[in-house]
């Protein structure tokens, strides 16, 4: 995966949100004619069609049994500054599913202590072919809840904390293959939401989790560049498994 988040303001992403428990009362807007009442959508979550690594996103974790949203760096690693904290040199926005049980790396332990769900509309890949990027921009036709890791660091100055968290990745599927041969962020379907958030579930019951599979249609739209974000081929429709 590499490393770009669409965090779209809708109610798909309410929905998802309601589904792992984060509660939301969005209110009906003032309408003057008859047409029905839309929800006016003001969600306490990072949003952006282009959310990049290192950037601020927001997830959800549980801790002492209750759930909440957090503002986290995208980049699990962090190293102190003198204001705080900012991504550490190596690369850790991604955490690859093959090391997870690699004691001494960046996520053995909070793959086993601490895990959160990262909710999103979509994500974005790059392919190299012949010397060339390629982008492509997947949209769920449901909202997306990627698992994650995170960390929190403390700043013995002020007591603050900062979070950190990565997405992790699996195999690649073989749906996904034609447009990042590589790997696949790891999606999480609404029955599995619950252990993963659950603070003493034993890391055995996510073996079949840690399988690549797509647990919703996703629409695969070829573009130009991810700043810019311009179709430049139809959208190619992938089916759920």
């Amino acid at each position: 995966m590499c490393g770009r988040l669409n965090v779209t303001d809708n109610p798909l992403l309410i929905e998802l949100l309601e589904q792992l428990g984060i509660h939301l009362n969005p209110t009906a807007s003032t309408q003057t004619d008859a047409a029905p009442a839309q929800l006016a959508l003001d969600l306490p979550i990072r949003t952006g069609r282009f959310i990049r690594a290192t950037n601020l996103v927001t997830m959800v974790l549980q801790q002492d049994g209750q759930r909440r949203l957090q503002d986290a760096i995208w980049w699990l690693l962090l190293e102190p500054t003198e204001q705080g904290f900012k991504p550490g040199p190596y690369t850790s926005f991604n955490t690859r599913s093959d090391k997870l049980d690699v004691r001494g790396s960046a996520g053995f332990l909070a793959f086993r202590q601490q895990r959160c769900i990262i909710p999103a509309s979509g994500f974005g890949e790059t392919e190299i072919v012949q010397g060339v990027s390629r982008y492509t921009n997947f949209i769920g036709q449901r909202a997306l809840a990627f698992a994650g890791l995170y960390r929190s660091w403390l700043n013995k100055n002020t007591g603050e904390l900062t979070y950190s968290c990565s997405i992790i990745t699996l195999a690649p599927h073989p749906k996904l293959m034609p447009f990042h041969s590589k790997a696949m962020p790891m999606m999480l379907p609404p029955s599995a939401f619950d252990l993963w958030l659950a603070e003493d579930s034993n890391i055995n019951q996510f073996k079949d989790l840690l399988q690549p599979k797509i647990y919703t249609g996703l629409q695969a739209i070829p573009i130009n560049k991810p700043s810019l974000h311009q179709a430049i081929a139809e959208v190619i429709d992938i089916e759920p498994d």
